[in-house]
């Protein structure tokens, strides 16, 4: 690294029967990564099946687990967060007709008690990609920036981000940005384009040992594969039945639910216009082919007119109503609706014997102030049941979370338990940023004294 540090990538050591195993070492901070890939994708499999899991292992930092069971469980909300991050630079990068199953399994088996392996984690994951025959665009790489009084740093110990102003990962490939997560204190747009600028001066070294690694493992060919049946007449047969009806649709100015009958419909009306006997055995390719003729329809309405699906002007924003102390035996509650989206939020006040207590492997804390988000199936209209809290529901409760928590005093100045629960009611549009609004609403509504008040959009 640039501060003289040394990141380490070892392979061929451990979990070799992997199709790609590395071991990512920083101090003493080891991330073990291994990727495995089905021989073949399973029939009727259009899209990417993709599953990133990140685990830490209590021994790892000399630690017992918790609990009676005295074993690792569950992932933590942390563990579902860092998932997340290496998921969402990956998923991108594979190539769009490849549909085999992949998983990609990142291990913290030793723990250095001041490193922080969040943003080590990107890095194992696509150099284990990197010496496996998986077809894969990368590599990528994560890292952290933190400002910290007035200067960048690169992947900062834990002691030293809790002075920092900036505090963000950014995820990248050689050439381009492909993902930023963080939090910022009321930074310039300047300062933020800076700090990505940082991290991607350093994200390019690694993306040049992952493929000087790639070479030395002989794994710069890519397996052969092919999981796509295409069929350039019908391809162009859907477009030139269904795009200006796409395009009609997209701009009728009609509500979600109504809109989305629409475009299935005309769905139905292509396939009536193919041979019965053909149809099971074209519905696939339709399917795709469609999809991609509904995407371009309305990307070139967006484009070249200015108009959004709701009939809005890309300048003008949906419409907007609040209520405040909606449920009258709740602490605080508001509600907060944009256009078709909707969060019903509750702020419920305790003790400190009601705070969150934190066990991760790395951090054992206390927090007094904590944000849950639940998007239930109805809020969409979808008929399927509830299995418990989702990852995306971890993650977007995670975005709220960093908004509201820099607002809500502390301590002295506070001295309760603060919990806030966002229930998406109605979701179309940004659902995240709306639970900033309705929390903001909601705190106010139970007394709390916010530093600021917040609210969020979606870019």
């Amino acid at each position: 690294m640039s501060d003289g540090r040394t990141i380490e990538i070892e392979t061929g050591k451990l979990a070799k029967q992997a199709e790609g195993s590395v071991v990512v070492k920083m101090g003493n901070t080891m991330l073990l990564a291994a990727v495995t890939c089905a021989k073949e994708a399973k029939e009727d499999v259009d899209f990417m099946p993709l599953q990133v899991e990140y685990k830490e292992k209590y021994a790892a930092a000399g630690r017992y687990p918790g609990g009676f069971m005295k074993r690792e469980g569950r992932a933590s909300d942390y563990e579902v967060l860092v998932a997340r991050l290496i998921d969402r630079a990956l998923r991108p990068l594979f190539p769009e007709d490849f549909h085999a199953e992949v998983y990609v399994v990142v291990n913290l088996i030793s723990a250095d008690k001041d490193i922080m392996p969040d943003a080590l984690a990107g890095l194992a994951a696509s150099a284990a990609l990197s010496v496996s025959d998986i077809p894969f665009g990368g590599p990528i790489s994560e890292v952290r920036v933190a400002r910290i009084n007035g200067e960048m740093k690169i992947n900062p110990n834990y002691s030293e981000v809790e002075n920092a102003d900036i505090d963000i990962i950014v995820a990248a490939t050689y050439d381009n940005i492909m993902m930023v997560e963080g939090a910022m204190k009321e930074v310039s747009e300047r300062d933020m384009l800076e700090a990505i600028k940082f991290a991607h001066a350093e994200i390019r070294k690694h993306c040049a040992v992952q493929l000087e690694l790639s070479k030395e493992t002989g794994k710069e060919q890519k397996r052969a594969y092919c999981h796509e049946t295409n069929d350039e007449e019908l391809r162009a047969a859907v477009r030139d039945f269904c795009y200006d009806k796409c395009y009609a649709i997209a701009k009728s100015n009609t509500a979600k639910h109504e809109r989305s009958d629409a475009f299935d419909a005309l769905k139905e009306q292509f396939i009536e216009t193919i041979p019965e006997e053909e149809r099971e055995e074209k519905k696939l390719m339709i399917d795709r082919y469609y999809h991609a003729v509904e995407k371009e329809a309305m990307r070139n309405m967006i484009l070249d007119e200015g108009l959004r699906l709701d009939g809005r002007a890309t300048t003008q924003i949906r419409p907007i109503w609040c209520e405040v102390d909606y449920l009258p035996a709740a602490h605080g509650s508001a509600i907060f609706t944009r256009g078709e989206t909707q969060s019903l939020t509750t702020v419920t006040l305790g003790t400190k014997l009601d705070q969150k207590e934190v066990d991760d492997v790395l951090v054992q804390d206390t927090q007094q102030f904590v944000l849950h988000y639940n998007f239930p199936p109805y809020s969409t209209g979808e008929a399927r049941a509830m299995r418990g809290t989702s990852r995306r529901e971890v993650g977007h409760g995670n975005l709220a979370w960093r908004a509201l928590k820099p607002m809500v005093p502390i301590d002295e100045e506070n001295p309760y338990a603060v919990r806030v629960v966002s229930d998406i009611l109605e979701s179309n549009g940004s659902s995240s940023m709306a639970t900033v609004c309705a929390g903001t609403l909601a705190l106010m509504d139970a007394g709390i004294q916010l530093k600021k008040p917040v609210s969020g959009i979606a870019m």
